[in-house]
């Protein structure tokens, strides 16, 4: 049986006192049946670390490719996030690999390795655009994105990810796949991780609400959310007792 995972990104968003009152909603909830993992921005993860109720781990949004400091300025490694008390990193998400800073496949496959050799565990974003979708290129497009992953991790390294989801035509925009869609490509990636399939988690990301939750979890290879806006407010306690 996979535990149920929730992850909430917080993407670049909060100020002290916003970031203080989520901090505080989070907290008059308390759940250990599920994994429950938070992604402040990088400002903000000292006041959550120090802050946010045990049941709750955390990720950085982002890190380096290289395993150790050094000069990399503007950078993270993460043997300084692993040194902080940080225990997962957010890797791959579209706004990295389209909209932020266009990175490759190679790169982020760097990060993986490097984040998983200073004992991170890593929530790993795949996921289409629309016109991979109309193409009909969605398999192929996740697995060029998972390459890596397959081909060069064993497997006590695979069960340190979980694969998030997330097509770049359902994030932000209101629009979502339906429970069916996402559960054809969950099943596909399962697939492809057919030695571990059983235990892999792949969770699903985009545009996920209180109100999609419920249909999404109940497909039989979904395993949970990365959430991104209803992280932000009450709607992520919503989904975390749908999930429940």
């Amino acid at each position: 049986m996979r535990k149920p995972f929730i992850g909430g990104n917080w993407k670049c968003n909060g100020t002290k006192q916003t970031v203080k009152n989520l901090v505080n909603l989070l907290n008059t909830s308390f759940n250990n049946k599920i994994d429950i993992v938070c992604a402040p921005p990088v400002l903000h993860l000292d006041y959550v670390y120090n802050n946010l109720n045990e049941s709750y781990k955390l990720a950085i949004q982002n890190v380096w490719t290289s395993s150790n400091q050094g000069a990399y300025t503007g950078e993270i490694t993460p043997d300084m996030v692993a040194d902080f008390g940080i225990t997962w990193v957010i890797i791959g998400h579209s706004e990295r690999r389209h909209k932020v800073a266009n990175e490759s496949n190679k790169l982020l496959f760097d990060k993986v390795t490097s984040s998983l050799n200073c004992g991170l565990k890593v929530i790993y974003c795949v996921g289409e655009t629309l016109k991979d979708r109309e193409s009909n290129s969605t398999f192929s497009v996740i697995k060029s994105q998972l390459n890596f992953l397959l081909n060069n991790l064993n497997y006590t390294q695979l069960n340190d990810i979980v694969i998030a989801y997330e097509p770049v035509w359902a994030i932000g925009t209101g629009r979502n796949a339906t429970p069916e869609q996402a559960d054809e490509v969950h099943a596909y990636i399962r697939s492809l991780f057919y030695q571990i399939k059983d235990s892999i988690r792949i969770i699903y990301g985009g545009s996920v609400k209180p109100n999609n939750a419920k249909k999404l979890i109940e497909m039989p290879n979904i395993d949970g959310f990365l959430v991104g806006g209803c992280s932000l407010k009450k709607d992520f306690l919503d989904i975390i007792n749908i999930v429940k």
